[in-house]
């Protein structure tokens, strides 16, 4: 790019967006050869339970990444970093183990920093730091730092290091427990997601202009509630629209309320819960919301419901695709955005890292 040229709104974000397969590829083959991995790999202990702790996005990574790790049988939970420095007891247990994974992509929130140095110098336990930048406060406290700086980007919202930094995990996982198909199933992803991130992009760039909407709702179960996490967030930094989310069947016992013609509910459908998920597509197709499906296979059943049905068709195992879902997130929050004449790559408010001043 000429230094002259002028970067239309939102087109860094939909390039790091697009850039993701090719990314998870580079990162995955540093990642493997780098002597961090090997080092985090040491740090892992029997009947151990993993804290991930993350603050925003990295923390609903570190949900993500809690739920494979907990499939992998590896006990594991996600904790806000904001949780653990005020409310230490609730985690941390004086008769247990833990190995603390501490996520930031900048390596500079101040949460995320302080949470680190408690972990290691009041509670003497071994961290590994996850982070998309080098040579940060971070990586000065942990005990090992994994990088991904091909993840790293210039947006204001993560998209890529998101989805990157959740593959690493995943991966470290699955070698710690000796998946070993699982861990191919993770390498093999990026050329099966490359050629679906265009045409989703342009569907959901279509549905976008075509439709406004006042409540969004976001449903997913198990491994992919994470991600509906995640994709709230993104429609909420990239358009500043009002964003909720829910375990799918959880949103029969009350926030069913908000179902009408004015919400849209964006259906994340995981194999396990399909059959259960797709009564509640048809049940609120029935009240008269609007709705997104995005699902590996789409039957004809959840196809008649849906306003707008994205099929994944990938040969990885239902815990090794969920970064797939959250592109269709991510995409819908930009084009939504766009609609609304902002500037997805710069949305109000917020900056690329929280930083907060010392407290005395």
């Amino acid at each position: 790019m000429k230094p002259t040229e002028t970067i239309k709104d939102g087109q860094r974000t939909l390039s790091e967006i697009f850039s993701q397969p090719q990314c998870w590829t580079t990162c995955l083959g540093k990642l493997q050869a780098s002597a961090e991995f090997r080092a985090a790999i040491q740090i892992s202990r029997a009947r151990t339970e993993w804290i991930f702790v993350g603050c925003g996005t990295s923390y609903y990574l570190a949900q993500a990444a809690a739920s494979t790790f907990n499939y992998f049988n590896l006990p594991a939970r996600a904790v806000p970093a904001s949780d653990l420095l005020l409310y230490p007891a609730l985690t941390l247990h004086p008769e247990r183990d833990y190995i603390p994974v501490v996520i930031s992509r900048s390596g500079r929130t101040s949460e995320a920093i302080r949470a680190a140095q408690m972990l290691e110098k009041d509670r003497n336990l071994r961290t590994i730091a996850i982070t998309c930048a080098d040579g940060q406060p971070l990586e000065e406290v942990c005990t090992v730092t994994m990088k991904l700086l091909d993840a790293d980007e210039q947006s204001t919202v993560m998209t890529r290091s998101f989805t990157s930094m959740l593959l690493a995990l995943q991966y470290l996982g699955a070698t710690i427990s000796g998946k070993d198909a699982f861990r191919d199933a993770l390498v093999d992803l990026p050329q099966q997601v490359e050629p679906l991130v265009m045409s989703m992009a342009e569907r959901l760039q279509h549905f976008a202009r075509a439709r406004s909407f006042s409540d969004f709702v976001f449903l997913a179960q198990g491994p992919l509630f994470a991600i509906a996490s995640e994709c709230m967030l993104k429609m909420t930094e990239s358009s500043c629209s009002y964003g909720q989310v829910f375990h799918s069947l959880e949103f029969r016992h009350g926030p069913k309320s908000i179902a009408g013609p004015e919400t849209l509910i964006v259906f994340l459908m995981s194999e396990t819960s399909y059959a259960a998920e797709v009564e509640l597509l048809e049940e609120m197709t029935a009240l008269g919301a609007a709705n997104i499906v995005i699902a590996n296979h789409v039957d004809k059943k959840a196809e008649s419901f849906a306003d707008l049905a994205i099929e994944l068709s990938l040969e990885s195992p239902e815990f090794a695709r969920s970064v797939a879902f959250v592109i269709g997130g991510q995409l819908y929050g930009v084009y939504y955005g766009l609609k609304k004449g902002l500037n997805p790559d710069s949305p109000k408010n917020l900056s690329r890292v929280v930083e907060l001043a010392d407290s005395h």
